[in-house]
């Protein structure tokens, strides 16, 4: 894992998420790119004066974030982009060569019950983009264990795996795989392929309604430093996402998530 982007907000939580982005990004030797997304309507003939005005402040803002993190001699370069949130994001990282986005769960929402709010949810459901989201004021420590979720093995895009395997090989992770049955269940979806039973230590079956119900049964048992998902149609999260904001009721989790593009 050589790149890593972190979009800075202005949640209370913003410099604690900075440090752990960079806590990361220095265990793997890559280089972060702290970014700011701005999206302004002026008028004709007031926009270049209005864009040099507010990149100025977004790049000042994110200075004067990341002056307040112990910068551990990683390589935090300052990006503002102008445009639509998820899709100027998308773009970024493809421009940048990004292996990971590390997000907030909430960037700007106050309401407790909310998990991932109105931005952050964006990212994780209109881009494909791999993400980690990390709980807010979580302190960065080794990941030990990770339970790899899923409702179907069945691997299309082999390099969708390039991330919990940077994980797995920089930390010498377990990787307990959850396979779980639901009514969408399909022939072949517990086939697991060499490359990824590669990277697997054990493998539970469950049958559950849902795949975080899958989890929320064999949570405790695994004990995870981390949890890892993937993006589906019918995937881990998509029914919660009809709307971009996620409740807590719906899911919360107090230990980072990593979501891979779609395997398929």
């Amino acid at each position: 894992m050589k790149s890593i982007l972190v979009p800075v907000g202005s949640s209370k939580n913003a410099v604690s998420h900075l440090q752990y982005a960079v806590d990361f990004a220095h265990a793997f030797g890559a280089k972060l790119y702290a970014v700011q997304v701005y999206n302004v309507n002026t008028k004709a003939g007031t926009m270049m004066k209005v864009d040099e005005m507010i990149e100025r402040e977004s790049l000042g803002f994110l200075k004067s974030h990341v002056d307040k993190v112990n910068s551990r001699n990683v390589e935090i370069v300052l990006k503002t982009f102008k445009g639509k949130l998820a899709d100027t994001l998308e773009k970024a990282c493809e421009m940048l060569d990004v292996d990971l986005i590390i997000i907030e769960p909430r960037t700007t929402s106050v309401k407790d019950e909310v998990y991932l709010g109105k931005t952050s949810g964006k990212i994780i459901k209109q881009t494909n983009i791999p993400a980690l989201i990390v709980p807010e004021g979580y302190v960065y420590k080794p990941i030990v264990k990770i339970l790899l979720a899923l409702k179907s093995a069945v691997i299309k895009k082999e390099s969708a795996l390039n991330p919990l395997k940077s994980i797995k090989n920089q930390f010498k992770s377990v990787v307990n795989l959850l396979l779980v049955k639901t009514q969408f269940h399909n022939e072949g979806d517990f086939d697991v392929n060499d490359s990824l039973s590669s990277l697997i230590t054990n493998t539970t079956i469950s049958e559950n309604p849902t795949t975080y119900q899958g989890v929320l049964e064999h949570y405790k048992e695994n004990n995870p430093d981390l949890l890892c998902v993937v993006r589906r149609k019918r995937g881990f999260f998509m029914k919660k996402w009809e709307n971009n904001t996620i409740l807590k009721k719906d899911f919360t989790s107090n230990l980072p998530v990593l979501v891979l593009r779609g395997l398929k």
